[in-house]
């Protein structure tokens, strides 16, 4: 019903107030600007404008219309740019999703870069535990994924880049029962004890876990975070990544022990959907560098 031009006339008229001030920052002739508000009058029926000798002001109607086309300006502003960046193969959103594993020490500064770089561009960030990477990648919930460990499970168009290895730790409280024994540990002499796991948040692929003895109970938990605290206060035992073990082990908090089959290192990766790449993906692969970066900055 109205044009870019008509709803702008109208903004800028009602900011000016007066047919000659909005022509002159226009660049038109004031009559090509009365021409436009009445024929917009004329549509709506009604007066936009109270007409003076020199300036004119907003009736209710008016005010009510220039703060809805202001709106509208702003949206056709945003589907323009956002179609050019379409074309140009940049991206309203871009999807990363993290292993739980990785340094959460680490999340706030790349978010804080990404929106240096991109202002526009919306991060989406979830946590994932094991499997749940992966499925989050193959079902297209994430463009990225962050510290996915153990063997790929999915097929697709995927690309790949080494983040190292993941250590873990066999780790208890100070005041465990088995912390008084040094000796490498059995299967049998660990059941009776109930295991600190994580939930797999994997949807379609099949759910896994780092360590569990046949027969153990399971204390479920849904981060690393309350992992360590149950296991601090002694409610159990549990497999936990080196990296994030280290400072509880330095300040006495846990103690660890060996395992007569201890759990293999895990190797770890950055993988990325090739159909979704655009410049701000592209900015996150080349930002998170390469093995040597996204092991130190991620996995220590």
């Amino acid at each position: 019903m109205f044009s870019f031009n008509d709803l702008q006339v109208i903004d800028v008229v009602a900011r000016r107030g007066s047919f000659s001030s909005a022509a002159e920052e226009l660049h038109k002739v004031p009559s090509a600007i009365s021409y436009t508000v009445r024929s917009i009058e004329e549509k709506l029926a009604v007066e936009l404008f109270e007409r003076q000798h020199r300036q004119v002001t907003l009736t209710r109607a008016g005010e009510y219309f220039v703060e809805e086309a202001r709106q509208l300006l702003k949206q056709m502003d945003q589907i323009k740019l956002q179609t050019q960046r379409v074309a140009n193969g940049w991206a309203e959103n871009v999807s990363v999703a993290l292993d739980t594993v990785v340094r959460q020490s680490r999340v706030s500064t790349m978010v804080r870069d990404f929106y240096q770089a991109f202002p526009d561009v919306e991060l989406h960030l979830t946590m994932e535990v094991y499997n749940g990477v992966w499925d989050a990648l193959a079902d297209g919930r994430a463009d990225l994924v962050i510290g996915a460990t153990a063997a790929i499970p999915v097929s697709g168009d995927f690309d790949y880049r080494d983040m190292g290895s993941l250590n873990w730790l066999f780790v208890m409280s100070p005041g465990h029962p088995l912390a008084r024994y040094e000796f490498p540990f059995e299967e049998a002499e660990l059941a009776e004890y109930p295991a600190i796991c994580l939930e797999d948040t994997s949807r379609a692929l099949p759910k896994r876990t780092t360590w569990l003895m046949n027969n153990q109970r399971r204390i479920m938990v849904p981060d690393w975070s309350s992992a360590f605290q149950c296991l601090e206060a002694g409610l159990g035992i549990g497999v936990v990544p080196e990296h994030m073990a280290t400072p509880r082990l330095n300040s006495g908090r846990l103690i660890t022990r060996t395992l007569a089959n201890p759990t293999p290192v895990s190797p770890c990766c950055l993988a990325w959907n090739k159909a979704s790449l655009n410049p701000a993906l592209s900015w996150l692969l080349d930002y998170l560098g390469d093995s040597e970066q996204l092991h130190r900055e991620w996995m220590r």
